[in-house]
């Protein structure tokens, strides 16, 4: 099992009272899985990729990466775990502004120690991913998608089985939106890794093996999709039996 939420609460004190932001949720990744979870916003998505990443601790229950309590771990093993096991795709895209675009997707091989060598590996995977081109262009320089496809290659570089995907269309266009999901799709089917795509558009968690739904910190027993092949109309349909 690549990661695994077992009995998670969190709770944040807001004033007198206690909210519960994550409440009761149990969540397994496997390999290969393309796994997503919808809400809308403020229901504790981004909350459960921080945890499951160990960015976060939880106020009970436990967060499992590569088969690892990561409560068990002190900080500087859960940090080696996490660069070892875990990439992210982020909504902003969050590259280094004064880094060219091949420097941003080596990264992830400079933290891992490859301070040499990396460069044909970024160009190997900007040019798998259309951008050969624009190796030596800074982030201001590229468009939304551009952006985001660079994100996405400094997510699959460093070799981690496990991709954690924060709405990573969501300020793209629906062209450039579709060009990512693709990618991720292709990370799963060509690459071997897993994904865990969490967003509230409809479009993109068709392109799932499963779909869940978080409400108010809870995971949903029903309705819960299973691909392969889910339609738009059947993300629709759900959303519509939770009335979201």
């Amino acid at each position: 099992m690549l990661a695994a939420a077992k009995k998670l609460f969190l709770f944040r004190q807001q004033g007198d009272a206690k909210t519960a932001i994550l409440d009761d949720v149990e969540l397994e990744i496997g390999e290969r899985d393309f796994h997503c979870v919808m809400g809308p916003s403020g229901s504790g998505k981004t909350t459960l990729l921080y945890l499951l990443a160990g960015l976060d601790e939880p106020s009970a229950g436990s967060v499992h990466l590569s088969d690892k309590d990561l409560s068990q771990l002190a900080e500087n093993k859960r940090t080696l775990l996490r660069r070892k096991s875990v990439a992210f795709v982020f909504q902003y895209f969050h590259l280094l502004p004064n880094l060219t675009l091949a420097e941003n997707i080596g990264l992830p091989l400079w933290i891992q120690g490859k301070s040499t060598g990396w460069e044909p590996i970024a160009k190997d995977w900007a040019e798998r991913l259309g951008l050969g081109d624009r190796l030596h262009a800074l982030p201001h320089e590229l468009s939304g998608g551009e952006r985001q496809r660079t994100s996405i290659a400094r997510a699959l570089v460093g070799g981690q089985p496990l991709i954690l995907a924060d709405e990573p269309t969501g300020n793209l266009s629906q062209k450039a939106g579709a060009e990512v999901m693709d990618l991720l799709r292709r990370a799963v089917d060509e690459e071997g890794r897993s994904v865990l795509l969490v967003t509230h558009n409809p479009r993109d968690a068709a392109r799932a093996d499963k779909v869940q739904f978080l409400l108010d910190g809870r995971l949903v027993e029903d309705p819960v999709l299973h691909g392969p092949d889910l339609t738009v109309e059947q993300v629709h349909e759900a959303l519509g039996q939770l009335h979201i």
